[in-house]
C-alpha cells in the first residue's frame, strides 16, 4: 500500500494531535488563569450598584423573572440539592473530559476548540474586572433564595469573610459559556445523529445557575454572545467525515479520487 492510500484518520490525526505536555501545560494555564482571575476582590458597593441596574434591566425589557425557575427547584429538598450539586460539580469536570475526548478522539478539532474556551474565558476574566456584579442571591431586592446556603451543597462561604473566590464575578457565566462550547464542539466534532442531544448540557445549566440564584439571565446572554464572537474568529477546520469520526480506516475523498485517476492510467 502505497501512501496515496494510506487511511486518511491515521496520518490526520498524528499531524493535527499536539505534543501532549505542552498541552496539559496550557489546559492547566487555562484553569489556573480561570481560578486566580476570580480571586479579585473588592468593589463591593459597584458590584451591588451593578446588581441593581441589571435587575432593573431584565425587568425593563421584560425578561423571565429568575424566581419562576427557581420556585420549581423550591417544591423539594432533594431537587435544590441535586441543582447545587450539578452546579458545584459538573463545571471542571465536564470541561477537562470534553478537552481530552478531543485530544484522543478527534485532535483536529481539539486545537480550535481550546482556543475558543481560553479566548472566552480571557474575555469572562476582563469584563469580571470591569464590571463587577453581585449575583442575584446576595441582592436583596431579587427576593431570591440563596439555595446553597439553605439546601447545600455550597462552593462559596461568607461574603464578607471568603478570600478564596470572587463572589462579584457574575457576568458572564462561565459555567454557561463553556457548557455551551462543549455543546458546539461535540456537534461540529460527531457526526450521529444522538448529538442533537448535546444542547440539552447547557441548557440544564442554565437553569441551574438561574434557579439557584447564582446567575441572572443576562450573565447567560453575555456568555452566549462571548462564545459566538470568539467562534466567528476563530477558525474552524471544515466539516468532513474524517474529522467529525467517520471513515477511519478509510480514504478521504480526496484520496480516493486521487487513487481512481492513478488506476485509470494504468
Amino acid at each position: 500500500m502505497n501512501a496515496r492510500t494510506e487511511p486518511a484518520q491515521a496520518g490526520s490525526d498524528a499531524i493535527a494531535r499536539p505534543p501532549l505536555v505542552r498541552e496539559l501545560l496550557l489546559v492547566a494555564g487555562l484553569f489556573l488563569v480561570y481560578k486566580f482571575g476570580r480571586l479579585a476582590t473588592g468593589h463591593t458597593g459597584e458590584a451591588f450598584h451593578n446588581a441593581h441596574r441589571v435587575w432593573d434591566f431584565e425587568r425593563a425589557v421584560h425578561l423571565p423573572g429568575e424566581g419562576t425557575v427557581q420556585s420549581l427547584l423550591l417544591h423539594g429538598d432533594g431537587l435544590a440539592h441535586l441543582a447545587n450539586t450539578y452546579y458545584a460539580t459538573v463545571h471542571f469536570p465536564a470541561t477537562a473530559a470534553f478537552l481530552v475526548w478531543l485530544y484522543l478522539r478527534r485532535p483536529v478539532h481539539y486545537v480550535w476548540a481550546r482556543r475558543v474556551l481560553a479566548a472566552v474565558t480571557a474575555a469572562a476574566l476582563v469584563l469580571h474586572l470591569l464590571f463587577p456584579l453581585a449575583p442575584p442571591r446576595l441582592l436583596a431586592a431579587t427576593g431570591l433564595v440563596d439555595t446553597a446556603r439553605v439546601y447545600g451543597p455550597s462552593v462559596y462561604g461568607d461574603p464578607a469573610t471568603d478570600s478564596l473566590s470572587n463572589q462579584f464575578a457574575a457576568m458572564p457565566s462561565l459555567h454557561f459559556g463553556w457548557a455551551l462550547m462543549v455543546a458546539v464542539g461535540l456537534i461540529v466534532a460527531t457526526r450521529s445523529r444522538w448529538r442533537w442531544l448535546w444542547p440539552a448540557h447547557p441548557l440544564l445549566t442554565l437553569l441551574v445557575i438561574v434557579g439557584t440564584a447564582n446567575h441572572y439571565w443576562l450573565d447567560a446572554i453575555v456568555a452566549a454572545a462571548l462564545l459566538g464572537l470568539a467562534l466567528a474568529v476563530i477558525h474552524l477546520p471544515d466539516r468532513t467525515a474524517t474529522t467529525a469520526g467517520r471513515a477511519q480506516g478509510g480514504l478521504v475523498p480526496a484520496q480516493r479520487d486521487e487513487r481512481a485517476l492513478v488506476g485509470a492510467g494504468r
